[in-house]
């Protein structure tokens, strides 16, 4: 893997870059669709390259649990398996772990879990993690991590952070395909100072890459973008940073002006299923009566194949009446709002006029325009230094 810093806006940390896979190369900032079990529901691997994505990510524990990275493996690796040509990025596992407090148990050795498909017994280390990246084929591999739920007391933030350490230190000097990159990534909570630990002491390990991980877990937005620019300014320049699980529109605006070159989240997709529908003025929920005449497009700026054909109208009675057609065109849209989102962005950092962008992203949204947190994410214009533990709030 290589990772070239093209340009970076010179009033903020915004920068575009390039990152070449031995499948290609991405242009950054990047989106990454969510195939975790291989696809991303309801889009063919040749859709979602129509859609303009080169870079997809799955995951490792899922794929190992089923059908087994064996028979993948066995199958040629997951790019011949699920037919993607693309990048593939494969996450460990470790913030699914989170979800089954009930069914794990973690220690210095790693996590031992039940299946949350039959119940059966496993014990993933670092070292298993590591082989089943392997055998998937990934392009970009993550370390094992411990992920705290939120809230978390100081003591179980500062014990993830020495664990995942620990464990990325063992991911490292595990034997690997050297044409798989390996990104090492940050806990630490709400914590500035255990962040700051986190990155510094992954740096002196040594990764291509760095992820941020641990957050949009029910944290306020002031501690996730505060936890982002003290992750971000112990990464090194040269090297690609991922912010992970972190995906509202408005969060990969604000991620990107800090420094952040690559994100994933389930949204796009999910948010299609449930008829939650992107906008350059908003969202648009299919659902409501509004829009049982409305012949309009989804958003009359989209040049997506779905703004092309079809009326929010259709698209309400597609949805109302339980249609698969509906689900895939609300997804198509969604992918399509995304990809864009990213190559705008990209076009203003090289520009110069990010800044300039970001407003105008938050002024064409009027929910955001009249309220307290545009006039407080834009009426500032550039982020805060962080200093302390800021401590976050369910949401």
């Amino acid at each position: 893997m290589t990772f070239s810093v093209e340009r970076q806006d010179p009033q903020c940390a915004a920068r575009s870059a390039v990152l070449a896979t031995p499948h290609g190369t991405i242009d950054t900032p990047a989106f990454m669709p969510v195939g975790t079990l291989g696809t991303v529901k309801g889009i063919s691997p040749d859709e979602l390259r129509g859609l303009g994505f080169g870079l997809m990510l799955s995951n490792a524990y899922h794929l190992y649990l089923r059908p087994g990275h064996r028979l993948i493996e066995e199958q040629g690796g997951l790019h011949r398996f699920t037919g993607w040509t693309g990048s593939i990025l494969t996450d460990s596992g470790g913030f699914q772990l989170v979800s089954l407090a009930d069914l794990r148990k973690i220690t210095d050795d790693g996590i031992a879990f039940r299946s949350h498909v039959d119940g059966s017994a496993h014990h993933l280390t670092p070292e298993l993690c590591m082989e089943i990246q392997m055998a998937l084929g990934s392009d970009i591999m993550m370390t094992l991590d411990e992920c705290p739920s939120h809230p978390c007391s100081g003591e179980q933030a500062l014990a993830a952070v020495v664990r995942t350490t620990t464990w990325a230190k063992r991911c490292a000097v595990a034997a690997r395909d050297r044409q798989q990159a390996l990104f090492g990534i940050v806990q630490g909570a709400l914590d500035a100072g255990l962040r700051r630990r986190s990155a510094r002491e992954l740096v002196e390990i040594g990764f291509d890459g760095y992820a941020i991980g641990g957050l949009s877990l029910g944290e306020d937005k002031p501690a996730l973008l505060a936890m982002i620019e003290v992750s971000v300014a112990e990464l090194p320049p040269s090297h690609p940073r991922y912010l992970m699980g972190v995906g509202l529109p408005e969060d990969l605006v604000e991620g990107v002006m800090r420094g952040v070159d690559l994100f994933d989240c389930v949204i796009p997709s999910r948010h299609g299923r449930t008829g939650w529908l992107f906008t350059t003025q908003g969202r648009v929920l299919i659902k409501h009566a509004e829009y049982a005449k409305d012949e309009a497009p989804i958003d009359a700026q989209c040049a997506c194949p779905v703004c092309r054909k079809h009326s929010r109208s259709y698209l309400r009675h597609l949805y109302l009446s339980n249609e698969m057609l509906g689900v895939r065109l609300n997804t198509i849209h969604n992918l399509w709002y995304y990809r864009e989102l990213m190559e705008t962005m990209r076009s203003a950092i090289q520009a110069g006029t990010f800044l300039a962008f970001r407003r105008n992203f938050y002024e064409q949204r009027s929910h955001y325009a009249k309220s307290a947190a545009y006039a407080e994410l834009v009426g500032v214009g550039a982020p805060v230094a962080v200093e302390g533990s800021p401590k976050g709030k369910d949401g």
